[in-house]
């Protein structure tokens, strides 16, 4: 079990400042998600290199609002590394996160299966008549997917930042910043609240990515506070992601042979 915070005093002069970066997560970030997920929709109908572009851009704001929350907890006095999942593993996952965490890769695999196939891509096809308006959700994770070698060069640090950023902000620096402020909760508590603001960051994806990447990240918040440690969140999380890189770019929709011509119109970002 993690040794949270036990109140924002620990933080020092820092606690206003990890309370307003904690607070941007939760309600700044899918605001600011799906804005940029939009632009990225209207840049891909025309611009080949719309999605290299689209996951530079994800580099940039992760790696960037990751170090500020590193320097907001390297400015706390009262807040250690391994209040902050900073550690190796103390312990071994429970047995719900343990069955979840398998149920994670087994259903990860089940579902490179079915892109490979490429009947998930048919599925999500607009019908003819219908408008750009029409198009399923799933569009919205298809779209960011790699087609090219360049693409998928790329793809591979945005998943290993994701695993590395997103856990350290929404499971190692955020748990903390809940548990100073609410004082002694539940773990389960801190497992939803998790949950719900990796849920929302992901809204752009619409309800069903919602409710998908709520429960993936109410899995990845229970194995970091059963381990005590940022590490198997940070591998599960990249193997997650980085799964897509077995999915070749024939089996994807609106897939394109070369930059001579640009995908399909669509939208999403990895978990």
């Amino acid at each position: 079990m993690t040794d949270l915070p036990a109140s924002l005093a620990d933080y020092g002069p820092a606690a206003l400042s990890v309370v307003v970066v904690a607070g941007y997560l939760v309600v700044g970030e899918p605001v600011v998600g799906h804005v940029l997920h939009r632009r990225f929709e209207g840049r891909l109908r025309t611009d080949p290199a719309a999605r290299r572009s689209f996951y530079l851009r994800l580099l940039v704001l992760e790696w960037g609002l990751a170090l500020l929350a590193l320097v907001l907890w390297l400015s706390a006095p009262g807040v250690d590394a391994a209040a902050v999942g900073l550690a190796w593993p103390t312990g071994l996952p429970g047995p719900v996160a343990g069955t979840a965490t398998v149920l994670v890769l087994v259903l990860s695999l089940a579902s490179v299966r079915a892109l490979r196939s490429g009947a998930l891509a048919r599925a999500t096809e607009p019908r003819p008549g219908e408008g750009r308006h029409a198009e399923p959700a799933a569009h919205a994770t298809l779209a960011l997917l790699p087609r090219s070698p360049a693409e998928r060069r790329l793809f591979s640090v945005v998943g290993v930042t994701a695993g590395v950023c997103e856990e350290w902000l929404y499971r190692g620096f955020f748990l903390a910043v809940v548990a100073a402020v609410a004082g002694d909760v539940p773990e389960v508590v801190l497992v939803l609240a998790g949950a719900l603001a990796f849920g929302l960051a992901h809204a752009y994806q619409g309800l069903p990515g919602v409710v998908l990447t709520g429960v993936l990240g109410g899995v990845f918040a229970a194995l970091y506070l059963d381990t005590g440690s940022l590490l198997l969140p940070v591998l599960l999380h990249a193997a997650v992601d980085l799964r897509f890189l077995l999915v070749p770019a024939s089996a994807l929709p609106g897939a394109a042979p070369g930059p001579r011509s640009g995908p399909r119109p669509a939208g999403g970002a990895p978990a």
